[in-house]
């Protein structure tokens, strides 16, 4: 059997003399991760298609419905699925934890710069083989065309904006903030809806998407042979190692 490390996350230096030592540190996590079988993912995939039936008469009501209030809080939920709002948490988390020298929010921090690369990185992947057009491009919800550059499916707002509330909410363990963070993660779904940027299964897919990225990263669930992430923290500096038993 080989084991073949893999690492996902670039090292983030505060000062490139400091880093003398490395520490190897494996984040806190469950006992037992609860292994994802292939017809639990089969099961999704057959709400996603079910789901789709119910994309255009979502589509009709929201833009029938739509109004300058409802566009103008679309905006601003939008924002949490954007790079102002996910790049500073991720950088203010590795930031604060280097400087002081908590390792605690460090792995943290370093937790959730992996998932929201494993987040996008797999959306990114998934759009160009889905080939899905937008709604504001033509009400054909069903025209998939693999690999023609339609990148629809499933929404990178959505995807994002769920891999970050999870992975803020598995952090904090608290209700409220739990609350708080899946309601947003919601209204930015809902606001690619509004803007007629994305089919309502769009929105649902980027949503398992997002959500399954940190729980994979945070150590609650495991496919295949795919170990959660380790960190590697020393004076100054902390890099992410991915590894894959096979």
């Amino acid at each position: 059997m080989t084991r073949c490390t893999l690492f996902v996350a670039a090292v983030v230096t505060i000062h490139p003399l400091a880093a003398t030592a490395q520490t190897l540190t494996v984040p806190a996590t469950i006992n037992q991760p609860a292994v994802m079988r292939w017809w639990q993912g089969a099961i999704v995939l057959g709400g996603l298609s079910g789901l789709m039936l119910l994309d255009k008469p979502a589509r009709r009501f929201a833009q029938d419905n739509r109004s300058d209030a409802g566009n103008d809080l679309a905006k601003a939920f939008r924002h949490f699925g954007q790079p102002e709002v996910y790049g500073t948490v991720t950088l203010g988390m590795l930031g604060a934890g280097l400087i002081s020298g908590n390792d605690e929010v460090t792995r943290a921090g370093g937790r959730l710069a992996t998932t929201l690369a494993l987040a996008g990185a797999t959306s990114t992947v998934a759009k160009l083989a889905a080939g899905r057009p937008r709604p504001s491009e033509t009400l054909d919800a069903d025209g998939f065309i693999p690999f023609s550059g339609q990148d629809a499916m499933p929404s990178g707002h959505t995807t994002v904006a769920f891999a970050l509330a999870t992975s803020l909410a598995d952090e904090i363990h608290r209700t409220w903030a739990s609350v708080g963070l899946y309601t947003i993660a919601t209204g930015v779904g809902w606001s690619r809806i509004n803007d007629n940027r994305h089919w309502l299964s769009d929105v649902a897919a980027g949503a398992v998407l997002g959500f399954t990225s940190a729980k994979l990263v945070n150590g609650h669930w495991r496919i295949f042979n795919l170990s959660p992430p380790r960190f590697l923290l020393g004076p100054g500096q902390a890099a992410v190692a991915w590894n894959l038993t096979f």
